[in-house]
């Protein structure tokens, strides 16, 4: 009998275990799915005017975050161009773009949502979310 007792309490422990595991992955799949939903809304208020709804830019004059090699590989960067605004030449997808993007006046959690929906959608992926203490870090 004692045995079955312990053999219950550690089976209870392990799944007690798992199941606050599983709640914390969810919780932060929740953060980041709250926060992409708040990127997109302010994607589609800020953004779309250039980058279009659908992320793929105009060709020569304003490039694509859609399945953007720049966005996956200068992440500091682009958080830089969204707070602090942007000029000068930058290749994208072997595209050469050199144009200005005004700072858009947002703020640091704006700036990480709008960057959670970019990263997270037309083919770009990221498995880090991007919080506004990061964006605070971020200077010009």
């Amino acid at each position: 009998m004692r045995h079955l007792f312990i053999l219950l309490l550690v089976t209870f422990t392990c799944f007690s275990c798992n199941d606050e595991k599983k709640s914390t992955a969810s919780n932060e799949n929740s953060e980041a799915e709250r926060s992409i939903q708040k990127g997109k809304r302010l994607y589609n208020k800020f953004c779309t005017s250039c980058h279009l709804p659908n992320g793929q830019g105009v060709a020569k004059v304003f490039p694509p975050l859609a399945n953007s090699d720049y966005l996956k590989a200068n992440r500091e960067a682009s958080i830089k161009a969204i707070k602090y605004g942007m000029s000068g030449k930058i290749t994208v997808n072997d595209e050469e773009y050199n144009g200005v993007m005004a700072p858009l006046g947002l703020s640091d959690n704006e700036i990480a949502d709008i960057m959670n929906f970019i990263t997270n959608n037309w083919g770009n992926t990221n498995n880090s979310l991007i919080t506004a203490e990061e964006v605070s870090k971020v200077q010009k």
